[in-house]
């Protein structure tokens, strides 16, 4: 009984237009935010080999 009010299909479609151009900024949004986040982890992850090549080296000296 409590279905028919969770899910709303409206008889008039050129309401999906509305939902459509709200929902296209935020995933627009939310994959440029993961693709960032994928940058700056690739970043940081060259940052960590380097620093972890100097540390051997140190290593490999003493």
């Amino acid at each position: 009984m409590i279905l028919p009010f969770i899910l709303y299909f409206p008889e008039d479609k050129s309401d999906y237009i509305s939902a459509f151009v709200q929902m296209v900024p935020f995933l627009i949004l939310a994959i440029a935010t993961f693709w960032f986040l994928i940058r700056i982890s690739k970043k940081e992850e060259k940052k960590a080999d380097e620093l972890f090549k100097k540390l051997s080296e140190k290593d490999q000296q003493e």
